[in-house]
């Protein structure tokens, strides 16, 4: 195998690599067999390969090679037969595009087929036959069959043989298409008395290796003598029609004459070469000569045809000549668009002139019939241009912006040059993928928000709203709040975003009087990668609330000295005679204050400014006035619910200071008097009230517990197991009292005439069973006193059944009223506790 590399490389201004490559190989080789390292001869990664998606472009349906992108090689796909795919036509080349993506690039590659020799000559005609007369000339030209050979070059048609050689040798004329006239020439007399039939053998031989041929026979009937033979009157006629004429169309007309008279004289006509069908697309009328279309002429495929016609008499003469029938070009074929290759998505910050389209335009006409020019339509950031001949690129223009348009509808349209134009078109659709390229854009400037102060801890004030022009995961704004410090202290204390709703909550109860407003920063940041933001200002103005009363700064209210002011029995009409100062920490209306007098020892003497809380006399001071005079102001707000102070204003009418101090010293022991006694009064109440509650429940308790004791031993059928007191003795003796007695304790108030009773051993009539002993029952007795024991100690023991509560309370009642000084009340505590016992 013969293998040829050409490279070169051409670097065009949209950035896209165009090279091309030539490799030479013989046809009929044999599927999967190597054809050439496009990988090392374009200085192509194999990766490269692999990632941009290489792929073979061929512009029609078939494909003779593949690429391995595994390897970066071209190899055979399917067989490739010279004569099938370029028929005569030399050089024969495969045409193909390599096309790879991201970023696109296109090498041309072209794989030139050379011929081998597997075809051998051969006639389209089994035989040939003539009638010539044996009056023939020395010299008589007789023209044979052309033989076919498909292969071409060396491996063509060479050379024609004739055999026997005794009558008639051969003659080549050359072509200028290249090919030989065959003309056999009369180098002998023929004699029809001697020989009337004669049988050659023309071969036509190739010059392949090996050597192929083929034959064709010729049959020679000899005539009587015909003198003159047919001569034309051009050797070679020209003549033009235009491709597609309708069938009949007269091509041209020949004329051959003949100076024999009667049926030596008459002429026929007959087209002789039989190959590019010329019989199937023309025909000659055998008595006039002329040359009509039978058939469909197209200027792409053949532009000209040699027809070789013959005119023969009846008595054998012949002559021959040439006609060359030139096909002209009409507009008869559509642009043919072929997308190569192209981008359905492309991010919207792509470089300008980068290559998303690469077209190829397949117009087979000629001259200005097969000059196409593509466009495109307008307002659109495209451009599209042509980069080599056939090939248009489709590159992007000016920046494409995804917000503006996502999408792209692209018509191309190619138009060729011929009258009339014909075009075809083809839409592109192209979408635009997005990029974080738009931050977040807030709806205003600045922001502010109102709120009502003592406002509940998460509270929603107001929301903050941004728009992303992006899309989806870089269009997802998420919102934070920007660190910062109001009044030395962190904002987050004040308020918190929501990260995704953008609603700013109030983190706890603001205060008008200690925060009026206050600012900070909330920043919009989207998803994308790398993220964008914007921020925006929010002020937070607090609203006052009517939350706190006046306060009263003049007259000062104090509990230990008593202030008043004094008014001269000569005072006029309007004396002024005090202030009320009072001030509010709200704001607005909630602050604005007015006075009124709300008591009086006397409402006919004084009044109070509603607005500046000046204590002014309204009549004339008399002697009958008293002397001390109690006024109560009282001071409000504006606010919705208002709220007030009172303040207590003493006036003393009198003309001297001692008059005063004597007066206002009464009064002052009183106040002092009559608040000690409302105190103790109220105390005295709430401890009675407690001990009678806390008897109650003591006695309910008691009543409660013996009456489930009772139930309890009513509905019990156990037997009875005497409970023993913890200093009785076992039966063995073991204890430190052996005997034990009962005895009660009488006791009364006065220790004097306390009684103690004893009674008989108890061991006398108790049977002590133990469960160790071996013996079944003892009887314990012993007559020895306890007086004798002094040791022993006394226990104390109660009746069965006795209610000892009214002993003890009386006791601590008695105890209670000789040192308390609320005899009374405990006395109806008492009374009131043995009545419900």
């Amino acid at each position: 195998m013969r293998r040829q590399v050409l490279l070169f490389i051409l670097i065009l201004y949209f950035s896209s690599v165009i090279g091309q490559v030539s490799y030479s190989i013989p046809e009929e080789k044999p599927t999967g067999s190597f054809v050439g390292d496009i990988a090392q001869d374009l200085g192509l990664d194999v990766k490269r390969l692999k990632s941009g998606k290489a792929r073979i472009y061929t512009g029609d349906s078939a494909e003779h090679i593949e690429l391995n992108k595994e390897r970066g090689v071209l190899l055979v796909k399917d067989r490739i037969d010279r004569e099938v795919i370029c028929a005569r036509t030399l050089p024969c080349a495969l045409h193909l595009q390599v096309i790879l993506e991201n970023p696109m690039e296109f090498y041309s590659i072209t794989v030139e087929v050379t011929d081998i020799n597997d075809n051998a000559p051969i006639f389209k005609r089994g035989e040939m036959k003539f009638r010539i007369s044996e009056s023939a000339v020395t010299g008589a030209v007789f023209l044979l069959q052309q033989a076919i050979d498909l292969d071409v070059g060396v491996n063509g048609l060479q050379s024609y043989l004739l055999k026997p050689t005794d009558n008639f040798v051969l003659r080549l004329q050359n072509q200028a298409d290249g090919s030989k006239m065959v003309e056999m020439v009369l180098q002998k007399p023929l004699d029809r008395e001697k020989l009337n039939h004669l049988s050659l053998i023309l071969t036509a031989v190739d010059g392949g290796e090996p050597q192929l041929s083929g034959t064709v026979q010729i049959n020679i009937n000899v005539l009587d003598s015909n003198d003159n033979a047919p001569v034309f009157s051009q050797k070679i006629y020209k003549s033009t029609i235009r491709e597609n004429s309708p069938t009949g169309t007269q091509v041209v007309i020949v004329s051959a004459s003949d100076l024999d008279e009667g049926s030596n004289g008459k002429v026929s006509y007959d087209i002789l070469n039989l190959l590019d069908n010329v019989s199937e697309l023309f025909e000659i009328n055998r008595e006039t000569g002329e040359v009509t279309l039978t058939g469909n002429t197209d200027f792409e495929k053949k532009r000209q045809y040699q027809i070789h016609v013959q005119a023969s008499d009846e008595g054998g003469l012949t002559d021959s000549c040439k006609i060359i029938v030139e096909i002209t070009d009409t507009n008869d074929n559509t642009p043919v668009i072929n997308v190569m290759s192209k981008s359905s998505a492309i991010k919207e910050d792509i470089q300008s002139g980068t290559v998303v389209t690469m077209i190829n335009i397949q117009d087979p006409d000629a001259g200005k019939n097969g000059k196409v020019q593509c466009f495109i339509n307008e307002n659109i950031p495209f451009a599209i241009s042509s980069t080599s001949n056939n090939f248009f690129s489709l590159t992007t223009g000016n920046e494409l912006d995804r917000e503006i348009a996502s999408e792209y509808n692209i018509t191309v349209t190619c138009s060729d040059e011929g009258v009339p134009s014909l075009s075809s078109s083809v839409t592109l659709t192209l979408q635009i993928s997005d990029v974080n390229d738009n931050a977040p854009v807030f709806e205003r400037s600045s922001y502010e928000a109102y709120i009502v102060e003592n406002n509940t801890p998460g509270l929603s004030i107001f929301t903050v709203k941004a728009r992303d022009a992006d899309w989806n995961q870089n269009a997802r704004v998420s919102y934070i709040l920007e660190d910062s410090s109001v009044n030395g202290v962190p904002v987050s204390s004040y308020v918190s975003v929501s990260a995704d709703s953008g609603v700013i909550h109030a983190v706890h109860s603001f205060d008008y009087e200690q925060i009026k407003d206050f600012h900070f920063r909330v920043k919009a940041q989207d998803g994308g990668s790398p993220p964008l933001s914007s921020n925006v200002t929010v002020k937070i103005l607090i609203q006052d609330q009517n939350d706190n009363p006046p306060q009263v700064l003049y007259p000062v209210q104090t509990g230990g000295s008593l202030v008043a002011e004094m008014v001269p029995r000569s005072a006029d009409v309007g004396y002024l005679v005090t202030k009320v100062v009072a001030v509010d920490v709200d704001s607005g209306q909630n602050a604005w204050l007015s006075y009124k007098l709300q008591k009086a020892t006397d409402r006919a003497l004084f009044e109070v400014g509603l607005q500046n809380g000046e204590i002014r006399t309204i009549r004339q001071v008399t002697d009958k006035d008293a002397v001390k005079q109690r006024l109560s102001v009282i001071v409000e707000d504006n606010g919705q619910p208002s709220r007030s102070a009172t303040v207590i204003v003493n006036v003393a009418v009198a003309d001297s200071f001692p008059e005063v101090l004597s007066e206002f010293t009464d009064f002052t022991h009183d106040k002092e008097y009559n608040d000690n006694l409302t105190f103790y009064l109220v105390l005295a109440l709430a401890v009675v009230s407690f001990l009678f509650i806390t008897c109650l429940v003591v006695i309910i308790s008691v009543k409660i517990y013996r009456w489930r004791q009772s139930r309890i031993l009513y509905h019990s059928n156990l037997p009875v197991i005497p409970y023993y007191p913890p200093r009785y003795s076992d039966t063995l003796g073991t204890g430190t009292l052996q005997h034990v007695y009962n005895y009660e304790v009488c006791r009364t108030t006065d220790s004097r005439k306390s009684d103690c009773k004893f009674g008989r051993a108890g061991s006398q009539n108790v049977l002590i069973m133990d469960p160790s002993s071996t013996g079944t029952m003892q009887r314990i007795q012993n007559e020895k006193s306890i007086l004798d024991e002094p040791d022993s100690p006394l226990e104390v023991c109660f009746p069965d059944g006795a209610d000892f509560s009214p002993l003890l309370f009386s006791g601590l009642f008695l105890f209670t009223l000789q040192h308390s000084v609320l005899t009374p009340f405990f006395v109806v505590s008492a009374v009131t506790f043995f009545s419900t016992i």
